[in-house]
């Protein structure tokens, strides 16, 4: 029996892309999907472009929430399927048989995981992410940089905490370990499942984020394995910044 999928979308006043992540998700061949639109209270007209899919939701909601987070907990409260994933305003599933594909892998894992192509605000391609998703993924493949996006994992219902609201920009990362710790059977599908706009809250608020990010990478791999393996990320993004450069030259 194929398994369902609760795909959860949050938004607040994001009327440019709203309509882009809905048609991704609702355009999948996959029969066995919940949709679920979470929207913060917009008013900026993405309320008048959901209401134009509303009978195609499973669960639509809009009203104030404390945050993305808490936004994304309310999804989570509502879904019904064996896995979830959320595709957030301005990101998309990659291609209409992406779903369809990554159950077809292999049956029943606790996670699926995929790579993902990145694009800017005009929505032009800047290819793959910096850190490439991992061949084989478990709660420590996260000790030198988050290796597997938000949108590029799907995972069990039953693994899937609520979010910690006590980080207010990285709790995805949080999650994503918490989940990981507690999977038995993590599949890496080899192939590009999201398309991730840059430019989210964890980029505008690049410091706090990343210091929550240590904060939280201190919780689960120790404050002085935690410091070897920034010095690792440091030499890594210098590294990368050297290549990049002699690349455009």
């Amino acid at each position: 029996m194929q398994p369902k999928l609760s795909v959860i979308t949050v938004v607040y006043n994001n009327a440019k892309d709203i309509e882009r992540t809905m048609l991704s998700v609702l355009g999948q061949t996959y029969p066995h999907i919940e949709y679920l639109v979470i929207d913060g209270n917009s008013t900026d007209g993405t309320r008048d472009i959901i209401a134009c899919y509303r009978e195609r939701l499973s669960q639509y909601v809009s009203e104030p929430d404390k945050g993305i987070y808490d936004a994304m907990n309310k999804g989570l409260a509502l879904a019904t399927g064996d896995y979830v994933l959320f595709m957030n305003s301005g990101d998309e599933i990659y291609a209409p048989e992406t779903v369809a594909e990554v159950f077809g892998t292999e049956y029943a894992a606790d996670i699926y995981y995929g790579e993902t192509e990145m694009y800017d605000a005009s929505w032009t391609s800047l290819g793959q992410r910096r850190h490439c998703a991992p061949e084989v993924f478990n709660w420590k493949s996260f000790r030198y940089g988050m290796s597997v996006s938000h949108q590029a994992i799907y995972v069990k219902r039953s693994l899937a905490q609520p979010y910690d609201l006590k980080y207010k920009y990285s709790a995805d990362i949080d999650w994503v370990i918490r989940a990981a710790k507690n999977a038995s059977s993590i599949v890496n599908t080899h192939m590009y499942v999201a398309k991730y706009l840059i430019g989210g809250i964890s980029k505008q608020k690049h410091w706090a984020s990343l210091k929550e990010r240590f904060l939280i990478f201190t919780k689960y791999y120790g404050l002085v394995p935690n410091l070897i393996n920034h010095i690792v990320i440091a030499a890594n993004l210098i590294g990368y910044a050297i290549r990049h450069r002699r690349t455009n030259d």
